[in-house]
């Protein structure tokens, strides 16, 4: 994990996020927010209130981005005060088969070792901890949202059809069969990007496992969504290969209900903070959080 110094913490607690004017002798923030449809800076505080019109928030990190974690929490904790009751937290760390493991938690019926000891938590899991901790306090509800890796693990060895003999119950964790899987497109390409070129591909099947941890983290949103019967926002938390430039979970889930109202954020340490090449990230998200990238240390 990764160290923050205390001058910096305090201001990322303790920072009122309205628009200020900033004294020179003030630590200036260490991150700043694009509206992409606009090109405009805009606070955290102005961004939960653009965010209160849609039905599906979908946050996309870097998971070891330490300030973007706590710009999750904060981000959650606004969100609280402006749904109260129906707001509702998604995550792609935890697998769908461990939803009652987590309800179970969040109800204060187990443990907190007994929940990390059965539920597979991710190894950076005291980076989301604040966030479900805040959620048990709040009785706001975590939808585990992601597909079980199993079945993943299955899908990339023996290919989809391997899927069609899973029981009823199997099938009730992943998305609807069978999964889809776009062209060799945009996605495609940048699936290959990411395992750093085609020989890396050991199977066709790699591809089509991918899209099924997105079309399982949509279908998880959507029955968010339809539990809070369109009144309220669920926010989803996920890598933001998932979501950037409307792929991915996005795309799944717009599969779903074309008409669905959905924001999505990508967050990530840059390289260019000082000057933005904003060319580079409108594609990416409707906002767009840079994070000063010296601002951590290991």
């Amino acid at each position: 994990m990764r160290f923050l110094s205390v001058a910096l913490l305090a201001f990322l607690f303790g920072i009122n996020t309205a628009k200020a004017q900033y004294r020179p002798e003030m630590p200036q923030p260490p991150f700043k927010i694009i509206q992409t449809a606009t090109g405009n800076y805009i606070t955290l505080t102005e961004l939960a209130d653009k965010l209160k019109r849609s039905e599906v928030v979908i946050w996309g990190e870097e998971h070891d981005d330490t300030i973007g974690h706590i710009l999750e929490l904060k981000l959650l904790k606004m969100l609280r005060e402006r749904f109260e009751g129906s707001l509702r937290l998604s995550l792609e760390m935890f697998e769908t088969d461990c939803q009652v493991l987590l309800e179970d938690y969040l109800g204060g019926f187990i443990s907190r070792e007994k929940f990390l000891k059965d539920s597979r938590p991710w190894s950076n899991y005291e980076d989301y901890s604040p966030m479900v901790e805040f959620c048990k306090d709040q009785h706001i509800p975590i939808t585990a949202a992601n597909s079980p890796r199993r079945y993943n693990s299955l899908m990339s060895q023996r290919g989809p059809k391997s899927l069609d003999s899973l029981s009823y119950g199997a099938k009730r964790l992943i998305a609807k069969l069978p999964v889809y899987v776009p062209a060799k497109g945009k996605y495609f390409k940048k699936f290959i990007g990411i395992m750093g070129g085609e020989e890396n591909i050991h199977s066709p099947n790699m591809f089509a496992s991918q899209c099924l941890w997105d079309a399982t983290m949509a279908k998880s949103i959507q029955s968010a969504v339809d539990k809070n019967k369109k009144e309220g926002m669920v926010m989803h938390v996920c890598g933001r290969f998932h979501s950037d430039e409307y792929l991915g979970t996005v795309s799944q889930l717009y599969r779903l209900d074309k008409d669905i109202k959905v924001s999505t954020i990508s967050c990530f340490p840059s390289a260019d903070f000082e000057k933005p090449d904003f060319a580079a990230h409108e594609a990416l998200a409707d906002y767009v959080i840079l994070v000063k990238k010296d601002e951590l240390t290991e």
